[in-house]
This record gives structure tokens, C-alpha cells and sequence, in this order.
């Protein structure tokens, strides 16, 4: 059924609930939809109600006509700035990373440095700036500088730092990166204007970067850069492009003086002890030979001594005894044999220089290759011979034959 049928006896206003508008109108007649400013009207009234304000209602003493609330004019702004400090208030929650650290300052002046987690800070009151103080930051310069013996060099170098500091990586330098370079440009020129040019391109590089590093960190920290050094790498140590090629030979030269050295040097080391260790034999040696010197010159004294006591005692039977060993020691060492031909009776000797391994006498050694003795040693036998019968006559005992 339509909400207006024609005969105005059945009507129906769906903006105004049945037919009631204001405090109580009719129920019946032809009514319009509802009015904007009283929507809004109601609207208002609800919030001074859920703000505590008040409004009287219409045929009151002294009010005006209708059913409404006075407007409050301060409703709406305080409204208004709820909503912003709700706002602001959810603004202030940041979140600081685990590799991140947050330095707080209030109006520009340092506060705090926050770790990793959720925190809170009053915004437009508190700026917070995050630091990263895990990654590592890397630099890389190339110079060209005067060497200490005046030669120009060109030295190429990295360094890799990271934040130790916060505070001071942020607020006491305005510019890092900038101050890192011109710190590691000096502690480079002052540690190369020490040292000598050959040193740079050829042993001197670690050397040189150690260096470098001890005094670029002196220098970070007297600046308060809040900078710690991880690693300073020399790159490359290279003379100009102009005379590169005279200085690759006089490193090829040095190069081949050091080769030459150690092996002069190798040599000696082999040469040395072993001649070391010859003179050593030789000198043990020559202390063995004398010392068997010495023994047998002793022995030989003691002999003697011992042998002039017994000569003291009986000098007749020891000057026969000596004799007959030096006889012994004499013609022990030749195979010829002496006998008295002055009897008839016949002999039999065995030939002794015929034997199995017998060595020849020195009067055989002595003779010629025609096989005939030399006349002076038939001129000694002959001697020997006489010297035997003289003695044999004068001495009773003589000389016994051999044979049976």
C-alpha cells in the first residue's frame, strides 16, 4: 500500500515516524520529510549529553518555544581536539630494529639512545634517529704523495669501519663520511712521507697499513666521531705511469741481488759445516796420534827401567839375553839362513821363504830386476858373518847349528 493514498485518510511520513514531528504534532495530516537543521539539532544534542552540557526544554519558564537543547558553541572544538590528541598520542609509538639504535633528542638537545624494541615518545616534542651500528661501512681512496726519499707514489686504499658510538657518530660530527675521508687522506700522506719509496712498493705494505690504522683511529677518537676501524687494506703501491717501467727493473733488479745473496748463502751453509766437521777429525786426530805417542814412549821408558833393574843385578846374563832377542828381532824378518860350513857334517834347513804366504825379506827387496843382490848388502852379510865366528869363538856357548 503506498504510504500516500489519495483521500488523505491513511498517510504515513516515513522521515517522521508515524506522523510525529517536534514535542507532539498530529498524527493525521499531510506531512513533508524531515527537516536538516533539526537532524542536526538531534546530532548535537547527543554529544553535549555524552559531554556532560545541558539544555533546557521548550515551554520551560522563560524558554523559548519547542522542544530542543540550547547549542553549546565549545562543543565541537573540544570534540575536535580529542580526536587530535588521540591522534598524536598514537603517533608518538615507533619501532627500533635489532641492528638499529635510536638516539632521542628533546627540543635538539640528546636525551637518550634507545635499544631494539617498541617505545614511546612524545611527537613533535621528541625526534628520534635511527643508527645503524651493525653493518659495516666500507672507503675507498687512491692518492698520490711524496715518499720520504722524494719520489712520488701512487697509493690506492680501502678502510671498513662501523658505528661504535651513536651519540657521537650523530651529534658530535656533522658530517661522517666526510670526516672519515680526510682523516684516513692525512694519517696516509703522514705515514708515506715517512717512509722510503722502495719500502712502499715492495716489503713495506703491511707495514704501512698497520701504521696507517693505528693513527686514523687516534684521529677518529680525538674527533669524537663515535667510529671504530674494523680493517685497512693497502690495495695497490704503484710508481707514476711515466717511470713505471724504470722502477719494475730496479725491483727485478733487487729481486735478483736477494736470489744471489741466498744462494751464497745456502752455499756457505753447506760448505761450512762440512769443513767444519774435517777440522774437527783432524784435530781428534792428531790428539789420538799423540796421546798413542806418548803411550808408547812411556811404555818404552818403563821397559827400559824395568830392564836396567835386572841389568843392575846380573849384568852378564842380561846382556846375553838382549843380544840374543835383537839376533832374533834381526834375522826373524829374512828368509835366509846362516850356518858354519866349517864342518863337514851335513845340514838340512827348511826354506822358509818358500812357505805358503811368507813375505819377502828387504834384502829382497833390494835387489835388482836381474835378480842379483846389491853389492853392499852381500858387503854387510859378509861383516855380519865375521862378526858371528868372532863371536861364536869367544863365547863358549856360540852359535848352535841347525840340523840333526
Amino acid at each position: 500500500m503506498a504510504w500516500n493514498e489519495p483521500g488523505g485518510g491513511n498517510q504515513h511520513d516515513p522521515w517522521s515516524g508515524g506522523g510525529r514531528r517536534g514535542g507532539g504534532g498530529n498524527r493525521g495530516g499531510n506531512q513533508g520529510p524531515p527537516d536538516l537543521d533539526e537532524a542536526l539539532k538531534k546530532f548535537q544534542d547527543k554529544l553535549n549529553g555524552l559531554l556532560g552540557g545541558r539544555g533546557g526544554k521548550g515551554g520551560g519558564k522563560g524558554g523559548k518555544g519547542g522542544g530542543g537543547r540550547p547549542r553549546n558553541a565549545f562543543t565541537l572544538p573540544g570534540l575536535l581536539i580529542v580526536i587530535a590528541l588521540a591522534v598524536w598520542a598514537a603517533s608518538g609509538f615507533y619501532l627500533v630494529d635489532q641492528a638499529e639504535r635510536g638516539v632521542v633528542l628533546r627540543f635538539g638537545k640528546f636525551q637518550e639512545v634507545v635499544t631494539p624494541g617498541l617505545h614511546w615518545n612524545p611527537p613533535l616534542i621528541d625526534d628520534v634517529r635511527m643508527v645503524n651500528v651493525t653493518r659495516v661501512r666500507s672507503l675507498t681512496q687512491t692518492q698520490s704523495m711524496l715518499t720520504r726519499d722524494e719520489n712520488i707514489v701512487e697509493v690506492e686504499i680501502s678502510a671498513q669501519y662501523q658505528v661504535a658510538s651513536p651519540r657521537d657518530f650523530m651529534l658530535n660530527v656533522r658530517n661522517p663520511q666526510l670526516s672519515i675521508e680526510n682523516a684516513l687522506d692525512s694519517a696516509l700522506r703522514h705515514v708515506v712521507g715517512g717512509t722510503d719509496m722502495i719500502e712502499i712498493l715492495t716489503s713495506g705494505r703491511e707495514i704501512l697499513g698497520s701504521s696507517v690504522r693505528s693513527r686514523l683511529q687516534s684521529y677518529l677518537d680525538s674527533y669524537g666521531t663515535g667510529i671504530r676501524l674494523q680493517t685497512i687494506n693497502i690495495e695497490s703501491t704503484s710508481a707514476p705511469d711515466p717511470v713505471i717501467d724504470a722502477f719494475d727493473d730496479v725491483i727485478r733488479a733487487r729481486e735478483d741481488r736477494q736470489r744471489t745473496i741466498n744462494e751464497g748463502m745456502a752455499y756457505a751453509n753447506a760448505i761450512i759445516p762440512a769443513a767444519q766437521g774435517q777440522a774437527q777429525r783432524l784435530v781428534e786426530q792428531g790428539q789420538g796420534y799423540r796421546e798413542s805417542v806418548v803411550a808408547e814412549a812411556q811404555g818404552q821408558a818403563n821397559r827400559f827401567n824395568a830392564l836396567l833393574a835386572q841389568y843392575r843385578n846380573a849384568p852378564e846374563i842380561m846382556r846375553e839375553r838382549l843380544y840374543l832377542d835383537a839376533i832374533a828381532e834381526v834375522f826373524g824378518k829374512t828368509p835366509k839362513v846362516l850356518v858354519d860350513v866349517s864342518d863337514d857334517t851335513p845340514l838340512m834347513y827348511l826354506p822358509l821363504d818358500q812357505r805358503p804366504g811368507g813375505a819377502r825379506s828387504n834384502a829382497d827387496a833390494e835387489q835388482g830386476e836381474s835378480g842379483e843382490l846389491d853389492p853392499r848388502v852381500l858387503e854387510r852379510m859378509r861383516n855380519l858373518d865375521s862378526q858371528s865366528g868372532r863371536q861364536s869363538n869367544s863365547n863358549s856357548s856360540g852359535i848352535r847349528r841347525e840340523g840333526r
